[in-house]
């Protein structure tokens, strides 16, 4: 049986008397350990103030413009019968109604925004590439309020990481940190300019890593955090307690489109792997192993009569790829990549993405109850859609005609219905340009220039550039219906 105790009194003395003559007493708090607290505090503060003081003048305001084309209705039909004589009811029993089809689209001016942060004292800045994606003209504006114009070296969509570059050199720049030493927990720190509110931070710990299936990225390995994270943070570095960068931030999670505390930014070592790839060679290449993976679970351990959940399964194997020639089969269970533990689909497929082809990697493996060990030489992952070194300089070319191209890749190929055709797919067109004028639209491919084929953008940039010396250039463009040569003056 349970007794209720009544509270009768409470004594100055700091006794508690209660019914049944039980008390309790309780210690007034320590003024030397509160005040320890608050100094603790305070230091802490110091050291967050520290880190933004330091970091700020490097991070960078980027404002993008784009051109979009919308199709315009220009037959006279009142709002109110518009939506009656486009439904396809009255559409298949009277047919279209009386309106002039071949007008042109019109053209608009969109700007975006977003965040960035240099990494080099000579201008190079990294971002996301969904801040820069489709953009004509790209600025950034400094600390202190100087804008200045900017070039895309290069962006790679498929881990949501670009490349800018800025004219000059000794800007301040971040020192770049390790993400993979990061533990769950630790504290972080996001700068950028939500909503335009330029050099804005946000505090926050690192709340999960590892994260995948998000559907930002082909490629995912996400730090998730809980630092407030806006629209207008894309592409702002997320710091550590050194004022290293361990991620860019890149997406939150939310309905509202508002912060609710679960924010998403990419890992600096994948980006700073990209960037590196960028600046040497133009271009992305990524390793290619040749299986279809999947995450072991505690059914399929027992199907495959493991004693525990580990590794990941190997569902497929590609013919005549890395894996099938290394001797790797359906069903084997990949338990160690170079010494290290595999534990997930999205950590393992990240790492051998990074991975340049023709590194040999050596990976153990379970198959029928037995551990075994395989050396595979990864290959080039095929069909790679990567889109680099899109806006040239502003004294190229390229620029003074207002275009942009991308690779003619199979994905391009299939959208545009090509077969055989190799060139460059043009990506944009600035309004009011040489290239506008000649009649040049986004998702023209372009076979030569000068009678020269061009298969790369690089190709296609540096033999623009020999145009210079002759005022014009002789461009061989094919569109959707009809392929024709186009005399273009530069000057």
């Amino acid at each position: 049986m349970h007794r209720r105790l009544m509270l009768r009194e409470v004594a100055l003395t700091g006794i508690l008397l209660c019914a049944g003559g039980t008390r309790w007493t309780w210690a007034a708090p320590d003024p030397g350990k509160v005040a320890e607290d608050i100094a603790l505090l305070k230091r802490m503060s110091r050291g967050f103030s520290e880190v933004a003081r330091q970091a700020i003048p490097a991070v960078v305001f980027v404002t993008v413009e784009k051109s979009i084309q919308v199709q315009t209705r220009p037959w006279a039909i009142p709002d109110p019968f518009r939506d009656f004589f486009d439904d396809p009811f009255f559409q298949r029993f009277f047919g279209q109604p009386n309106r002039p089809e071949s007008m042109p689209p019109r053209q608009f001016r969109q700007q975006g925004q977003g965040s960035g942060f240099l990494i080099t004292a000579d201008g190079y800045i990294l971002t996301n590439s969904h801040v820069v994606d489709g953009a004509d003209k790209i600025r950034v504006k400094l600390h202190g309020g100087r804008e200045v114009e900017a070039r895309l070296v290069g962006k790679d969509p498929r881990s949501d990481i670009a490349v800018i570059k800025i004219e000059g050199n000794d800007y301040p720049f971040l020192p770049l940190g390790d993400s993979d030493a990061i533990e769950v927990g630790e504290w972080v720190i996001a700068i950028g300019n939500p909503f335009g509110l330029s050099e804005s931070i946000t505090v926050g710990i690192v709340s999960a890593k590892g994260r995948s299936g998000i559907g930002l990225a082909d490629y995912e390995d996400f730090i998730q955090t809980d630092a407030a994270i806006n629209p207008g943070n894309s592409g702002g570095p997320l710091l550590n307690i050194e004022g290293r960068v361990i991620g860019i931030n890149s997406a939150i999670y939310s309905a509202s489109g508002g912060n609710l505390g679960i924010g998403f930014a990419v890992p600096i070592n994948m980006a700073v792997a990209i960037y590196r790839q960028i600046l040497q060679t133009g271009t992305v290449i990524r390793g290619y192993l040749g299986v279809t993976i999947q995450d072991m679970t505690s059914d399929l351990a027992k199907s495959f009569g493991l004693e525990k959940t580990e590794g990941i399964l190997i569902a497929e194997v590609a013919t005549n790829s890395p894996a099938d020639q290394a001797g790797l089969q359906s069903g084997d269970v990949i338990l160690e990549l170079d010494g290290k533990k595999v534990e997930s689909v999205s950590s393992f497929r990240n790492t051998i993405a990074l991975t340049s082809p023709g590194t040999t990697v050596t990976l153990k493996i379970r198959r029928d109850g037995k551990e075994l060990t395989r050396k595979v030489t990864i290959g080039k992952l095929p069909d790679e859609e990567v889109q680099t070194a899109a806006p040239a300089a502003p004294d190229s070319v390229a620029a003074r005609l207002g275009i942009a191209v991308e690779p003619l890749t199979p994905q391009w190929k299939e959208r545009l219905g090509l077969r055989e055709e190799r060139g460059v797919v043009v990506s944009r067109v600035a309004p009011e340009s040489p290239a506008a004028a000649f009649g040049i639209r986004e998702g023209d491919v372009v076979l030569s220039v000068n009678r020269q084929s061009v298969t790369s953008p690089k190709e296609f940039m540096e033999a623009l550039e020999r145009s210079k010396k002759t005022g014009r250039v002789l461009l061989l463009v094919k569109s959707r219906t009809m392929t024709r040569y186009l005399v273009i003056p530069v000057e």
